[in-house]
């Protein structure tokens, strides 16, 4: 019988098999879909992507453009010029009451690669890495490319789609290298107290905090683990709260002992971050602050247009998010196949959703809503979905 890695090559180049069992980013395969549906003249309400709609403002566009204009176009320092990690790290002492050295920040093509460097220096072959379910849905295929292997701890409205520190103890493996955490988190915009951050603080595996959401608050605290330990990697970066998602930047905090670790890891595979971005962050982090602010406040208005929209035509919303710009919709009444309805959905009411399957076995039968667009585009798209259910 031939193979499916067969099926894939003829003699000569094959690829390899991780590249064969990586599983598809599903948002992005509806995405391209929708856009093909607006090109051929469709109407089309995207709330699929976990993309602002907003311009990057003006100081961010004006700092990169002075430093294209000064010739600051070339490779910088592994680590990041020093000027953006001094202001990485003046606001964590602004926003949370944190010191954090300098010597401990790298920065990176956005949070993506600093998580790929995160998981590059603690995990080997054969290792474990635990995380909930759902969750994002790129952490097991990192941990894969790696050749570790992903430890899920279910998760579900029952516990509020909270991390259960108690679960996560009883899970660990001599082989579990790291607990990735997410909050606010991606599918269900729930935000880890700080009792539960405390706790998995303490269960004695590095933790690994991916904080990107941070700055999409609404009605809950934001707590960086660096609260509550020293010996955690800090994932965030400035795609969501600074519309600055093609901008490609990001950056990581390490324990200092692992940032030589960390800086062999850039130096081969990255070289750096982009120049010219990088001098844009430093205008985000000290010149952007009521950008920032107006963009935080009209996500919390399209929060609540969202909700009120869903309880209006009685969605299933089990667990109302608190943060970055999702709600997540229990649709196991209409189906058992996320992927299959999401495209559904898109094909017959134009409106681009995500398949709850897209972050793990825990949320099939969901599907993710974004609240990234327009207040009339969110009521209109909720309406469209809304009376294509009635007809299910």
């Amino acid at each position: 019988m031939t193979t499916i890695r067969e099926l894939c090559y003829t003699d000569g180049m094959k690829p390899s098999s991780t590249s064969l069992d990586i599983q598809p980013f599903l948002v992005m395969d509806v995405m391209e879909r929708a856009n093909t549906l607006a090109s051929a003249g469709r109407d089309v309400i995207h709330l699929e992507v976990g993309e602002p709609d907003f311009d990057t403002p003006p100081c961010i566009r004006r700092a990169a453009w002075e430093a294209m204009e000064k010739g600051k176009t070339h490779y910088t320092d592994s680590l990041g010029i020093p000027e953006l990690r001094e202001a990485i790290s003046g606001h964590y002492a602004r926003t949370y009451g944190v010191k954090v050295d300098v010597d401990r920040i790298v920065v990176t093509a956005g949070s993506s690669p600093a998580l790929l460097l995160a998981m590059a220096c603690l995990i080997d072959a054969g290792d474990t890495v635990m995380m909930t379910d759902p969750y994002y849905a790129c952490y097991p295929n990192f941990v894969k490319v790696l050749k570790g292997t992903p430890l899920f701890v279910p998760t579900g409205s029952a516990d509020g789609f909270q991390l259960d520190p108690g679960k996560a103890h009883a899970l660990i493996k001599p082989s579990t290298r790291a607990i990735v955490v997410n909050s606010p988190a991606n599918p269900t915009g729930v935000c880890l107290d700080a009792e539960h951050m405390k706790a998995i603080a303490s269960l004695g595996v590095p933790v690994i905090s991916d904080e990107i959401y941070h700055g999409l608050v609404y009605e809950s605290e934001q707590h960086t683990i660096l609260e509550f330990t020293d010996e955690a990697v800090v994932i965030n970066g400035f795609s969501k709260a600074y519309a600055m998602t093609g901008w490609r930047l990001g950056w990581a905090i390490f324990p200092a002992h692992m940032i030589r670790s960390v800086q062999k890891l850039q130096q081969n595979l990255m070289i750096c971050a982009p120049s010219v971005a990088q001098w844009a962050g430093v205008a985000a982090l000290t010149e952007a602050g009521p950008d920032v602010e107006r963009m935080h406040r009209t996500f919390g208005r399209r929060r609540k247009v969202m909700l009120d929209e869903m309880a209006r035509w009685r969605f299933n919303v089990e667990v109302e998010p608190t943060g970055a710009f999702y709600v997540l919709v229990n649709m196991r009444k209409y189906t058992k196949d996320s992927r299959a309805f999401a495209m559904e959905i898109l094909e017959r009411t134009g409106v681009g959703v995500t398949p709850g399957i897209d972050f793990g076995s825990g949320a099939e039968g969901y599907i993710r809503f974004s609240y990234a667009n327009s207040e009339t585009n969110i009521v209109e798209g909720i309406s469209r979905v809304a009376r294509f259910l009635e007809s299910v």
